[in-house]
Order: C-alpha cells, then structure tokens, then sequence
C-alpha cells in the first residue's frame, strides 16, 4: 500500500501539494488525475523522496522509500520517459540499473522482451522515439519485479496497440495482488483501466473513490471530472511540471 498524509509541498509561492491525505490500495489499479499543474507529478516525487515535504509524509508498505534496502525490488517507477543516458543502449542502461540492487542480468532479457524491446536493445537509447523510450522507462520500473509501481502517463507517444498493451499489462499486474498508481490525461483510457481513482485540483484532493462510484455522478467519468475541477484550480505549473512539457 501506498500511503500518503497531510503532504504539502510549495515552491516559492506556487502551492504545489496541499495537505494531501489518501491510500492506494494493492490488486487494483489506481488512476490519480487533475488538471496540468495540479501536483500530480510533485505527489508522486514525494512518495518516492524525490523531493522533501514541507509537512507531512508518505510511506510505502510503512516506509519510506529511502528506507528501502533494494528500492527497486520493491518500487517501481516512470516519472520521465527519458530518464537515461543517450549513449548507452537500452541493455546497458537496465544492466546498470540491475547490478545497483543485485538484480540478475537474466531479469533484463526477461524485462527487455516484456516491453517489446528485445530487436533494440542494443541500440543507443538516446536515437529511441518517444514511445520506445516509454517501454524502456517501463521496462526500467518492472526490472525488480516490484510489488508496488508508479506510473507518471506511461501511454504518452504510444501508439494504439502501445496504448492497449500497457492497459493489459497494468491489469495484469494488478491481478497478481501488486499496487499500480497511474497518473494519465487521457480520462477516458483511465475509466478503461483503473478501478479506483484519486483526483485533485491545486494540490488538494477532490475524490477518493471507486471508477464506477465517480462515473455515476454524471454521464460519463470525464464529465464527472470536468464538474469536479471546473473551480479552475490547479492550473499554475510548478517548476518541475513545466520542465516536464517544456
């Protein structure tokens, strides 16, 4: 389980995270949404001690992620899809990732032919599109075969068959009692693949329900969303979210 309480975060006068309080559950899929600059991306650098909270605090499996004695067998994450050194090719940046938690190299062939990679991976990564960079920021977040996993738009560049199979990898790691926390802007690809959905608008938390709870409000689960962000809150970026679009 992934627990967040009372997290706040501000950067300068950008109030980026809010006192922020909510679980994310094991054997099922979580979609966290709001707006751009709505402290989605911040919440999730928080969890993983990315970034220090002003107040507050977040624990996985009632740690915090920096306690954890091999990180990424037990958390896996995608915060930005190029979050690799261009010259290295695909295997040699798994295989670096790997020997930093004694992981067998055997687990990054494995990993490597998940994600559809194995006909590249010899390739500098650095010459990858944006959605093989993708699968290999995938592939880099399933490498320790966690139990727990968090996803910032893991579909952004895929293509539809791309975009269909992380939907069917998300639900099967859900199936096997793992947490998958997702963030997406693509409400309709959420209401598709979450069961559970966290929403927030200015770093504050506007729904902690199911999929089908939240969906029932209104026609559909986007215009459920639209009603509850409408006030117009958390539409200024922090500094770290612009990088992220710039």
């Amino acid at each position: 389980m992934i627990e967040a309480r009372g997290l706040s975060k501000r950067y300068g006068a950008t109030v980026a995270v809010d006192s922020l309080t909510f679980n994310v559950r094991s054997s099922m899929v979580t979609g966290f949404l709001g707006p751009n600059g709505s402290g989605k991306s911040t919440t999730m650098r928080l969890i993983l001690g990315l970034d220090a909270p002003d107040a507050g605090q977040a624990r996985i499996g009632g740690r915090r992620y920096r306690d954890l004695r091999w990180p990424l067998r037990e958390v896996g994450a995608l915060l930005e899809a190029r979050a690799f050194h261009p010259g290295r090719s695909a295997r040699a940046h798994l295989r670096a990732l790997a020997a930093s938690n004694a992981i067998p190299r055997s687990r990054v062939e494995e990993v490597l032919g998940l994600v559809g990679l194995a006909d590249a991976a010899g390739r500098r990564a650095g010459t990858f599109s944006l959605g093989m960079a993708q699968r290999l920021g995938i592939a880099a977040a399933l490498l320790g075969d966690p139990q727990v996993l968090l996803l910032d738009e893991p579909v952004n560049g895929l293509d539809p068959e791309g975009i269909r199979w992380v939907r069917d990898l998300l639900r099967s790691l859900a199936a096997e009692g793992r947490t998958v926390f997702v963030s997406s802007h693509l409400i309709g690809e959420v209401a598709r693949t979450a069961d559970h959905v966290v929403v927030i608008a200015g770093g504050r938390l506007l729904a902690d329900t199911s999929v089908a709870e939240l969906s029932a409000r209104s026609a559909s689960l986007e215009d459920a969303f639209f009603e509850l962000t409408s006030g117009g809150a958390g539409t200024q970026a922090t500094p770290q979210e612009k990088a992220r679009t710039s």
